[in-house]
């Protein structure tokens, strides 16, 4: 067979779920219950170890040099970031769709993963949650074979979130980025959050105006301030596209045009576009999107790092009217 007839590969699909990758390791993966339990006293994290994992998996861990809370999840682990549930529950090998199944008495807990959060009433269930999974956990850590070592919890969870990337579909991929999205701005947001509603995040800023902060579709942000007697001033649009096929740029880029053409009938006047950047020229984006007036790379926000990290960090926070932590 001639290299003519053999099929030509694309990486697209890949890079795509990088994205989604960096993103998580920000809210659901080991690097984020690292830099989380820097955070959190040591005494209070052991006392609720030890009132939930049994001794013999204790000894079973700390001969394989693991600390037990990167298995077992914990109140006070939680408490202080609520994503992290996904980490155990990647860990114990179960799909969202089964964790949070409507009867199983965890779909409660669904915005702890999602979106980081927890309400009163949620935090009064931790405890028992904790243990639930602790059963599981515990069995996992006792039948594997030889034993377990670091390498297994730290892969473990990656072949359960790469079946959940790679069940999902465009349109579910769409909207795994908008939620990855909700979480990056909330983090630069947080210090002024006054409530959250689904899909909605609303900030008093420092002028004690309400923004808020909307998530859907055309935009998949949107940026308003309450001017008071029911005005509101639409102030950004951000439309975040996450393809990675170069040669379908121009497609994504033009989207995004579309939607911010419609925003501005709206009366916005910022228009943003969160889009795959590298190997793109900003000319050719720019020839397709001429309303836009900022590009961010979308790794870099999902994975909050770089300089357009930073960049989108500083205009959201002159945007919302609030000073950067």
């Amino acid at each position: 067979m001639s290299e003519q007839q053999i099929q030509p590969l694309s990486a697209a699909r890949q890079v795509r779920f990088h994205q989604l990758l960096v993103a998580a390791r920000k809210t659901l993966l080991g690097d984020a219950l690292s830099e989380t339990l820097k955070t959190i006293q040591p005494d209070v994290l052991k006392s609720q170890i030890r009132s939930c994992v049994p001794a013999d998996v204790q000894q079973i861990l700390a001969a394989a040099g693991i600390r037990d809370e990167f298995v077992f999840p914990t109140p006070v682990v939680l408490e202080k970031k609520p994503t992290l549930l996904g980490y155990y529950r990647l860990l114990l090998g179960v799909s969202q769709k089964s964790f949070y199944a409507s009867g199983s008495g965890r779909a409660q807990f669904k915005s702890m993963e999602e979106r980081g959060l927890l309400g009163v009433a949620k935090k009064a269930s931790l405890p028992g949650l904790c243990r639930i999974m602790a059963g599981a956990l515990a069995e996992l850590v006792r039948q594997m074979s030889p034993t377990i070592t670091r390498r297994d919890v730290a892969e473990l969870p990656l072949l359960t979130i790469g079946s959940q990337f790679q069940g999902g579909n465009n349109v579910a991929i769409g909207r795994q980025a908008i939620e990855a999205l909700y979480l990056s701005v909330r983090e630069i947001v947080k210090a002024g959050i006054e409530r959250e509603q689904k899909n909605k995040i609303i900030v008093k800023n420092s002028s004690g105006r309400r923004v808020m902060l909307v998530f859907g579709a055309d935009p998949d942000l949107r940026i308003q301030e309450e001017l008071g007697a029911g005005q509101v001033h639409n102030k950004v649009a951000v439309e975040i596209k996450g393809g990675t096929d170069r040669s379908n740029a121009h497609n994504r880029a033009g989207e995004a045009e579309k939607s911010h053409q419609k925003a501005r009938t709206q009366g916005f006047n910022d228009f943003w576009t969160i889009i795959a950047k590298k190997g793109l020229k900003l000319g050719t984006l720019k020839g397709e999107s001429p309303t836009t007036n900022r590009w961010f790379d979308v790794s870099q926000v999902l994975g909050r790092e770089g300089e357009d990290w930073s960049d989108f960090r500083e205009r959201l926070a002159v945007a919302v009217g609030i000073p950067l932590s």
